[in-house]
């Protein structure tokens, strides 16, 4: 009889797909003297406190009520906050669940862990970490997967590392959360050595491991790693789910190799989403295909797909990147009046626009007329215009707008450092380098990846540190001898110092790039592709300098710097000079 009428109220729990159906349960439950004895009573908890159709506060009275709540009782409102708006409300339930002297059990620690990854809280995950220890759940796989997850977002790689490799047994979550959290914490490197690794193991990567493993091929720039993984996605016929398609689309794009993504993005047999056009069209917009891009965002209208705030900014960048003035601004009218509100990216893609085409007065027109205040990535947009222009007293205007909202970013004293060297102002430019000093502004220092043999090379300017150093370094005076006979002179004015020729010369000879190129040359057979990627923005000289050895060593370089990738080829870049 009692097991017949369990049947029947969890017949009543599945179709209570409302909150008025879970409040008649829940009367029906009080009426017929079941509601603090019956197991339906904590399912029904769960369901009010965890379902889209459910609510947390009428939750909570349902666990007023209860004279003597179960562990099963607190762990339903601690996971129904925890995957709420306000997480961190999960970490002061947690403390009653203790208070309450109730038995924790696994699932409690589980579900305050989650909390804390959300609300990004180290410190009470740390805390969490060794009450768990003390209650004896360290050989939970799935507890310690959370902790290890909750320690990777917040930064604290190390610890998630040690938790990964203390862990008795591993499943394929434990994996996944490692590369993930290495691929999102700058470690790169650790999440593509980690993929191998498993497979070297015996594991058999899923899609949520391979979206990890792309993530870091992305940052790298790391084409073979990336093809690698490509390859066992079509395998494994992990290219089924779009959000694998995705990363794999992006991964080609960042690494430079547009017509590989565009092949992806084209042959996908599952149904495009709306961030798989977005992805194809920034991919564009990166490597300075604008007309291609404009022509995709009219492509995704046509099948239906309402392009979205994300899409004009990818188009926009696209325009930008081209330097198809006429065509962003009337892009930039035609999302106005779609319906779709622009936010200050997109004024800051326009105020670039114009900015990069010498039209400064508009673009400082743009700020002044936005409905919005403007961040400092617009001033710093003008700023770095004026720089190319040599628009002095523009410069000034701009680093006093970011001065003036707190920007001490390292880029804005060097910009108008740029300004002041340009027009050979040294007194000017020390007044910046004091402010600098002041302040406690460093400069982030020039660094550049190259990948070899599936092997990340890394070089700051002037690195002397690489096995074979030596080698570069000739393989450098080889190059600048040889392309003094093309002509080439160097920038020097570029160099921040009131210093001799020959001495900015050799300043400007050794920086990372043209490092990591000439290690490329001597690394690599001839006709082979070489891939950089630069933290900063390509300078003006490596710009110069780098499509000359394209064409007098007949090899293809690929440079991705902050904003965009050139593709230097016969002595042209993909960006006709224009970045």
């Amino acid at each position: 009889m009692a097991s017949q009428i369990q049947i029947q109220l969890d017949s009543l729990l599945q179709k209570c797909n409302s909150l008025i159906h879970m409040k008649q349960l829940q009367a029906h439950l009080i009426i017929t003297g079941k509601f603090q004895f019956h197991p339906s009573r904590t399912k029904l908890l769960e369901l009010c406190a965890i379902s889209p159709a459910g609510d947390l506060s009428f939750a909570g009275e349902i666990f007023r009520r209860i004279q003597t709540p179960s562990t099963n009782d607190w762990n339903a409102i601690l996971r129904g906050l925890a995957q709420s708006s306000k997480p961190i409300q999960a970490m002061s339930w947690y403390r009653n669940v203790l208070r309450s002297h109730q038995k924790v059990d696994a699932l409690t620690c589980s579900f305050a862990l989650k909390a804390c990854a959300r609300a990004l809280a180290f410190c009470e995950a740390t805390l969490i970490h060794s009450q768990l220890l003390r209650f004896g759940f360290e050989a939970d796989t799935l507890l310690l997967t959370t902790l290890l997850d909750v320690y990777a977002k917040t930064g604290d790689i190390d610890a998630a590392q040690k938790v990964f490799d203390d862990m008795r047994k591993r499943d394929i979550a434990s994996w996944n959360a490692m590369i993930s959290g290495l691929a999102q914490g700058s470690r790169p490197n650790e999440a593509i050595a980690l993929f191998n690794r498993m497979k070297e193991e015996g594991w058999r990567p899923n899609d949520v491991t391979v979206l990890g493993a792309l993530s870091a091929c992305s940052q790298l720039g790391a084409l073979k790693q990336g093809e690698i993984i490509h390859g066992y996605v079509v395998d494994e016929k992990l290219d089924m789910n779009v959000i694998v398609c995705n990363a794999v689309i992006d991964m080609y794009a960042k690494c430079g190799f547009v017509d590989k993504a565009y092949s992806v993005f084209d042959s996908m047999s599952c149904r495009k989403s709306l961030i798989t056009w977005n992805t194809m069209i920034m991919a564009f917009a990166m490597n300075g295909d604008g007309y291609k891009a404009l022509d995709l965002l009219d492509q995704m209208v046509l099948d239906g797909m309402h392009p979205d705030a994300v899409s004009y900014l990818a188009a926009l960048c696209a325009c930008n990147h081209a330097g198809l003035v006429e065509e962003g601004v009337r892009l930039f009218d035609l999302m106005k009046g779609s319906g779709v509100k622009p936010n200050v990216k997109h004024y800051g893609s326009v105020v670039d626009l114009l900015g990069r085409a010498g039209r400064l007065k508009e673009a400082y027109n743009i700020i002044n007329s936005m409905p919005m205040l403007p961040d400092v990535v617009l001033w710093q947009s003008l700023l770095g215009a004026s720089k190319t222009y040599g628009n002095v007293e523009m410069a000034e205007m701009a680093s006093r707008m970011l001065v003036e909202m707190g920007s001490y970013s390292c880029g804005d004293f060097v910009l108008l450092s740029n300004v002041y060297a340009a027009q050979q102002r040294w007194h000017d430019v020390g007044k910046v380098r004091q402010a600098m000093k002041n302040r406690d502004v460093k400069k982030v220092p020039g660094f550049s990846y190259t990948e070899i043999d599936c092997r990340i090379h890394k070089f700051i300017n002037g690195d002397q540190g690489h096995p074979n150093s030596k080698e570069i370094y000739a393989k450098l005076d080889e190059i600048m001898f040889r392309i003094k006979a093309y002509g080439y002179i160097a920038e020097t004015n570029l160099v921040l110092h009131d210093i001799g020729e020959e001495d900015k010369e050799n300043a400007l000879n050794y920086h990372s790039e043209k490092l990591a190129v000439a290690y490329g040359l001597i690394s690599t057979v001839d006709g082979t592709p070489i891939q950089v990627i630069k933290n900063l923005r390509i300078c003006v000289d490596c710009h110069a300098v780098i499509k000359i050895i394209s064409n007098i060593y007949n090899r293809e370089i690929i440079v991705r710097d902050r904003a965009r990738f050139h593709r230097f080829k016969e002595g042209v870049c993909s960006c006709r000079d224009y970045w």
